[in-house]
């Protein structure tokens, strides 16, 4: 599908008015004083648009005993990285993912970040891209926890409104034509984009996450489809299937191979990034792994011997 191609919403002013209110909320002080650090380290208000905290960070994490999940949009890529190549793997496969602490209020927080230019993330937003890691994430609940200025607010804004759009245009192609229930099509695409990754969830994950906030994931769903919600979903799945976007089991091969390519990134950008993958799956799955220090040093060929155990125990699929 063409990046602007129409794809017929219900409501855009609904859409637009859910995702502001829902970005702009108030954040906690740790949070906030999180995020204002991590600008920091990529140039401040002259070099960062907006930080975004999303997923767990959300919902049911205390901040003193996890990392906060942040996105780190940049005005350009200079201020990705000093580093040439490391500006490079964030060209090719966004984004570079890096580890903060910081000392705030006498606590120790700390802090799981991904940074790319705002333009680059609202590519990867658009309803032609393949790969859901980017618009699956943002179309869930997110917040704007620091922002250089009321341009990038928008900027933002605008970016997730059509994250919501591609994946509800994408959710369409999981749904019988008879279904329009708001909480099984976001089970269906949750459990789909999972699928399309190394996941390690249990079962009821998706569920768990829908329940948290059903105000979003209906409010959604309402502005996309409306109250004529069998001729919205029609109309969007024809639009999807005019545009002749690839089928599921495509999606979840490419990004199985994107998971896999940005993990092993991610062994050489992010600090301590063995002990964190082996805290999510434990967190995800219950699964506890106890990792060497030579696993430590050497995490991609750790991760090749550990990954035939874990698939067997079905963590991952």
């Amino acid at each position: 599908m063409k990046a602007n191609a129409h794809i017929p919403v219900a409501d855009e002013t609904a859409l637009r008015t859910l995702t502001r209110t829902r970005l702009t909320r108030p954040a906690p002080r740790p949070l906030r004083a999180l995020a204002a650090e991590a600008a920091r380290r990529h140039g401040g208000a002259a070099g960062v648009r907006a930080v975004l905290a999303y997923g767990s960070t959300l919902r049911d994490a205390t901040l003193t005993e996890t990392l906060a999940d942040l996105y780190v949009l940049t005005a350009d890529m200079t201020h990705v990285s000093r580093n040439p190549p490391a500006r490079l793997g964030c060209r090719l496969l966004p984004p570079n993912v890096l580890y903060l602490a910081h000392e705030t209020d006498g606590m120790r927080l700390r802090a799981k970040y991904a940074v790319l230019p705002l333009a680059q993330f609202a590519r990867w937003l658009r309803p032609d891209v393949r790969n859901p890691y980017f618009w699956a994430r943002f179309a869930q609940p997110a917040r704007l926890v620091w922002t250089a200025d009321d341009d990038a607010v928008q900027a933002v804004v605008e970016a997730v409104v059509q994250t919501v759009t591609t994946t509800m245009t994408r959710a369409t192609l999981l749904l019988p034509d008879d279904e329009t229930d708001w909480r099984t099509l976001w089970l269906r695409l949750l459990r789909a984009t999972y699928a399309s990754e190394l996941r390690v969830e249990r079962p009821d994950r998706a569920r768990a996450i829908i329940e948290a906030d059903p105000e979003w994931y209906a409010g959604t769903v309402r502005a996309v489809f409306g109250d004529a919600e069998r001729a919205s979903l029609a109309a969007l799945r024809e639009a999807a299937r005019r545009a002749h976007l690839p089928g599921w089991c495509c999606v979840a091969a490419q990004g199985k191979l994107f998971s896999a390519l940005r993990l092993m990134k991610a062994a050489f950008t992010f600090s301590g990034g063995a002990d964190y993958i082996a805290f999510k799956i434990e967190r995800h799955s219950g699964e506890r792994i106890e990792l060497s220090d030579w696993q430590r040093r050497h995490p991609i060929i750790a991760g090749l011997f550990l990954l035939p155990r874990l698939w067997r125990k079905g963590v991952v699929k």
